[in-house]
């Protein structure tokens, strides 16, 4: 499964924690964000009022983060890990030469950051973009944020354990 930039790969574990989260942020965090936001509102001047501003930024974090995890979940393949054939695809383990130094990352979502201690490079990033689909000994060239191009070598591509 090549990425596709309107789906997110998961494990069945990642789903059901971004599950979790959502039911928690949706209802008992909706909840207590709201109950701040009136209790410092009673504390008066709304201009000058810190304990108020702070709560309503926290807010715009809440439902932000709610509508991330309604993407992500409406977006998700669950499957378990792909066997490793050679060529990068979401959900393996690639080693590769990026620039000078080798590396061995995770190519999936973000949201699988918790459930390895490798570094996570998603579809979405300019490297998984270059890599998507190469097979082990390809090359290809990506721009990192300072506008400098950066060569990258497949060197191993692995099924993720998790």
């Amino acid at each position: 499964m090549t990425a596709q930039s309107d789906s997110t790969w998961l494990t069945q574990e990642a789903y059901d924690r971004l599950k979790d989260e959502h039911e928690w942020l949706t209802t008992t965090r909706r909840q207590e964000i709201t109950k701040e936001i009136q209790e410092a509102r009673e504390d008066g001047d709304l201009k000058e009022n810190a304990g108020y501003h702070a709560a309503r930024e926290e807010q715009g974090r809440i439902e932000a983060r709610i509508t991330e995890i309604e993407y992500t979940l409406k977006h998700s393949v669950v499957t378990e890990a792909p066997e490793a054939d050679g060529t990068v695809v979401l959900g393996t383990v690639v080693t590769a030469k990026i620039g000078p130094r080798e590396q061995k990352f995770l190519f999936a979502s973000t949201e699988l950051e918790s459930q390895t201690d490798l570094r996570v490079f998603s579809p979405d990033s300019p490297l998984g973009q270059a890599i998507d689909g190469l097979k082990v000994g390809d090359k290809a060239s990506y721009e990192a944020p300072n506008g400098s191009s950066i060569e990258v070598e497949v060197q191993n591509v692995e099924t993720f354990r998790g």
